[in-house]
């Protein structure tokens, strides 16, 4: 078990970083481009990104997890994975809706001012047409997974950031598209995944039903579900960043929320790095709880709570040790305020990364073992409740400082609530 176990959690870890490398490969080349108010501009749409994937992950990997239970238990799966991507569409259509007609609004309602809104309204108007292939992305990588094709998943994955990595660079700069190109670049990675996943789904070992059946609003609302710890996971980025977002901007203006920015976009990752272990323990867990195999889903939880902790030392040992290489990567004006609160803020944000991989992985163990309600109020308290309680109280006593160590509290708290309910969760059964 252990071997398979590491095996998926790799794959797809190494995944999740390729789908982080969307948003860094334009952080990079933006930053190259148009400096400071170019950092400032993409920091505002993250929160955009992060809801949009976490609809679609929610959608997506919710579907696949009910599937996986399902299969493991010999029921019926037919359906599932049409109606996944039905649903991703209908959720994507008021993102396509306000990318055709409002980009500037949406702009403008993140934030940003006129300047910011004439920079950058191209780039959010493409981005929010392209929505519908960012979601629909989650439900090809997650099937993959639960089909027992995680390598499949994570080469798309890869794929797809190299086609971004590439085509940033020839769109900004060879052609001149500045902001346009890099959302053309972007957009077109999700496109490259699933067409890597559709290999696999198109080949002999597939087990995927692709039957074509009436939509069902209850079926989608209990695959939700199970898909909200995922969806809480990438939603928790959005909601994060747009709190700090407005506590920054009213405290250190434009420059603070660029040096936010670098913050922002190296936390990405280190999520991803959770998030993929989230994802690749799911299939198993949900397996064997599907088997009512309670040693497995036992074995894989101390597992993947092992990789938790050390994936956290290193994260940490890593964000100290090259702090200022990693702003150096986004600061290519080399501007001196921006270095000094990024480094700051770096330090001091990424001590939360103590407890947030154990978070991220007792919540996905609730969501993956069919606990709906215990994966609900714990994603909620970590990915909104908790963050924007203790940035808006800390914003307030210790002004700058109290934002960069609002992320480490919300995890402690959230830490000792999930602990709580697991324990009472595990003495029940």
């Amino acid at each position: 078990m252990t071997g398979r176990f590491t095996g998926y959690v790799l794959q797809s870890m190494f995944g999740m970083i390729g789908v982080s490398v969307y948003i860094l490969a334009d952080t990079f080349f933006i930053a190259l481009y148009s400096g400071a108010d170019g950092l400032a501009v993409l920091n505002l749409v993250l929160p955009l990104y992060g809801i949009i994937y976490a609809i679609g992950s929610m959608t997506g990997i919710g579907s696949a997890t009910f599937y996986a239970i399902r299969k493991s238990a010999g029921k019926e799966t037919d359906g599932f994975f049409i109606q996944s991507l039905f649903w991703s569409f209908i959720f994507a259509v008021p993102f396509m809706l306000s990318g055709i007609f409002i980009p500037d609004r949406v702009l403008a309602f993140m934030g940003a001012d006129e300047a910011l809104i004439a920079l950058g309204m191209s780039y959010v108007r493409i981005i929010l047409i392209a929505s519908p292939l960012f979601m629909m992305n989650y439900t090809f990588s997650a099937f993959a997974r639960n089909d027992n094709a995680p390598t499949a998943a994570m080469v798309g994955a890869f794929a797809g950031s190299m086609f971004n990595i590439v085509f940033d660079y020839i769109f900004m700069f060879t052609l001149g598209l500045g902001f346009t190109g890099a959302a053309l670049a972007t957009a077109g990675c999700p496109i490259v995944t699933i067409l890597v996943c559709t290999k696999h789904f198109s080949g002999r070992k597939n087990t995927v039903d692709f039957s074509i059946v009436r939509p069902s609003l209850r079926h989608i609302l209990k695959c939700c579900s199970l898909g909200v710890s995922a969806c809480v996971g990438e939603l928790s980025s959005a909601v994060t960043t747009a709190t700090f977002n407005t506590l920054i901007l009213s405290i250190a203006g434009n420059i603070g929320v660029a040096a936010y920015g670098v913050v922002a976009n190296i936390a990405i990752v280190a999520l991803s790095l959770f998030n993929g272990l989230a994802q690749g323990s799911q299939p198993m867990i949900s397996e064997c709880c599907g088997r009512e195999d309670k040693h497995g889903m036992r074995q894989c939880l101390k597992l993947g709570l092992i990789y938790s902790v050390l994936i956290e030392l290193v994260l940490i040992a890593v964000a100290y040790g090259f702090t200022d290489g990693f702003i150096a990567i986004f600061n290519s004006e080399g501007n001196a305020e921006l270095r000094n609160m990024a480094f700051t803020g770096m330090r001091e944000y990424f001590l939360g990364y103590i407890f947030a991989g154990v978070n991220v992985m007792l919540i996905a163990y609730f969501a993956a073992t069919d606990k709906a309600r215990q994966s609900f109020l714990a994603s909620i308290l970590r990915g909104a409740v908790a963050i924007v309680v203790c940035a808006v109280v800390l914003s307030r006593f210790f002004g700058l400082q109290g934002v960069w160590m609002s992320f480490f509290a919300a995890e402690c708290i959230t830490f000792v609530v999930i602990i709580v309910m697991f324990v009472r969760m595990y003495r029940k059964n």
